[in-house]
């Protein structure tokens, strides 16, 4: 059996699992990815369904590199930096991103089979009739390739294959699996909200450009400062005195 196939072979044992109540993103995958029972709009499930998969099939390193994400979005953003990421000619294993609508991803499943038509067969997370990327079931879907925004192959055939199942103590951590990680919890910390002690200063810092932020529009405030992010806003702050 391939790593695909092992794979696939856990996803499909979830056929049919549903959260419970309907609409409160309350489901096992979730309780073992926060570690507590979570419920509400904050914790969609549909990449954490397949986090728990890998998991389950013991290819812990194989998924963001061992870090934990409940992003798509992130997800692909680490393929990419990787050279994981593909946008054509997909097989059985791979994890396909979806978009339904505009051109941000919204969904993510794992493909199953390619048809004949180009379309995929795929095992999703948190999917549904009423709802492509938020039905709240583990179900398998068709997606015409209009639907797709890319994918993500891991290295089914890496030496990673020999990892614990879920659960098991690992002997140890592989600098990748230490990187992914860090850069998973330091994507947290960026997200995290500043503290309003700092309301001022940090309005003063935008006002006069010497904080102009991510290209994506934060400014990530609870993150760490590089020696060389460090130079930059002392540079910033030195022009400011010659205006």
């Amino acid at each position: 059996m391939t790593g695909a196939e092992k794979l696939l072979r856990v996803a499909r044992q979830e056929l049919g699992t549903k959260e419970s109540p309907a609409g409160s993103n309350r489901v096992k995958y979730n309780t073992a990815y926060y570690r507590r029972e979570v419920s509400g709009d904050s914790y969609p499930w549909c990449c954490v369904f397949l986090w728990w998969c890998f998991q389950e099939a013991g290819f812990a390193p194989l998924f963001y590199g061992g870090g934990r994400t409940a992003s798509c979005g992130a997800l692909a953003g680490w393929a990419k930096r990787n050279g994981r990421f593909l946008s054509q000619d997909y097989r059985p294993g791979d994890l396909v991103f979806l978009r339904f609508s505009g051109t941000a991803i919204q969904h993510i499943g794992v493909v199953e089979r390619v048809n004949g038509d180009g379309s995929l067969v795929t095992i999703e997370g948190n999917t549904g009739a009423g709802s492509d990327a938020n039905g709240g079931e583990v179900q398998r879907r068709t997606r015409a390739l209009r639907y797709t925004a890319g994918a993500f192959r891991p290295k089914y055939a890496d030496t990673a294959l020999q990892s614990p199942a879920f659960g098991a103590e690992e002997d140890e951590m592989t600098q990748e699996t230490f990187n992914a990680m860090m850069e998973a919890w330091l994507e947290k910390r960026g997200q995290l909200p500043p503290g309003g002690f700092s309301a001022q200063a940090r309005k003063w810092g935008e006002e006069n450009g010497i904080m102009q932020g991510n290209t994506d529009g934060t400014f990530q405030y609870k993150s760490w400062c590089t020696r060389e992010q460090m130079l930059v806003l002392l540079y910033r702050f030195v022009e400011t005195l010659k205006k």
